[in-house]
């Protein structure tokens, strides 16, 4: 019986030097992009460093987040806790690592949400105008005329405290303030001539909106969503520290800031400063990389 080896891919010097260019490219775009926006760059950089922690949380924590230890509690900074320890001698470093799992799964996940309701309501609303874009926007403003912590806590109390509670209400509350921008972006593309000259040879709406608005309201919809990031952590640090955030004992960076940490503030100061280095941190990578792409992929900011 003939055995039939299956055909392996073989890559051509070409190939080889291609993909080699294209990486040269790509190092070349990064490295004048950090020239450029030093500050970008560095928020880039402390955004990766948060996605890292998070993704790689248990090889990077030494101890479990929840591991307790009540003779090495309130113990300082040393070689063995990095970040001291808490009341019930858990490792605060460990504890900020698991954290950023937390921030960047609500972060990600509201905003995410949020830029989604947001290009949905701000496209068809100025893309169709008339009484449906008076309708969409009133609601809007009503929406935006109450404070945003008042509404997360509404939702919090209506519904249980929870991960998928905390994505829901911040991706509900992004939405209505991003739909303005998406909004004003498609009001600026529909008056151009290539929209006017696909609606004379008879495409629909779907089609439009899909191949012409769409692709075009692409970066603004990146630049909000970029910048929405860093207030989706924050006002997940908000609700965490009013204990409407993920039950414990699971740590988040609010949670941990408010508690223990405020009893012995004057003992153990480290269990309130990391914490808050972590989302001023996280907080600040995440504005300074939106201020950047809003630089970079606005036209009308390339020339500064």
């Amino acid at each position: 019986m003939i055995e039939r080896s299956l055909p392996t891919q073989i890559i051509t010097p070409k190939e080889r030097v291609i993909g080699a260019h294209r990486l040269s490219r790509v190092l070349a775009a990064l490295m004048h992009f950090a020239r450029t926006k030093p500050l970008g760059a560095l928020g880039g950089f402390f955004v990766v460093l948060v996605l890292f922690l998070a993704i790689f949380a248990e090889a990077v924590a030494p101890y479990d987040y929840n591991k307790r230890n009540l003779r090495s509690r309130l113990k300082p900074p040393s070689l063995s806790n990095y970040m001291g320890t808490d009341s019930l001698g858990r490792d605060v470093f460990s504890r900020i690592v698991y954290g950023a799992r937390v921030s960047v799964s609500v972060g990600f996940g509201g905003i995410g949400l949020g830029t989604l309701l947001a290009t949905m309501i701000g496209i068809t609303s100025g893309y169709f105008g008339g009484r449906f874009d008076i309708l969409f926007q009133r609601v809007v403003d009503a929406w935006q005329a109450f404070p945003w912590l008042v509404i997360l806590l509404s939702i919090m109390a209506i519904f249980q405290p929870g991960l998928l509670t905390l994505i829901l209400g911040i991706g509900i509350l992004s939405a209505a303030s991003n739909s303005r921008i998406i909004r004003s972006a498609t009001l600026a593309i529909k008056e151009n001539q290539y929209v006017e000259a696909s609606r004379a040879i008879g495409a629909g709406h779907f089609r439009i909106i899909l191949i012409y608005i769409l692709p075009n309201v692409f970066a603004p919809i990146i630049i909000v969503a970029t910048i929405g990031l860093g207030f989706a952590i924050l006002a997940e640090s908000a609700l965490s520290f009013l204990g409407f955030g993920v039950p414990p004992p699971y740590p988040s960076w609010g949670e941990m800031l408010s508690g223990t940490a405020r009893t012995y503030m004057d003992r153990a100061p480290w269990l309130a400063v990391w914490p808050g280095v972590a989302i001023s941190v996280a907080v600040f990578g995440f504005n300074m990389l939106g201020d950047a792409l809003r630089d970079v992929l606005d036209p009308r900011l390339r020339g500064r």
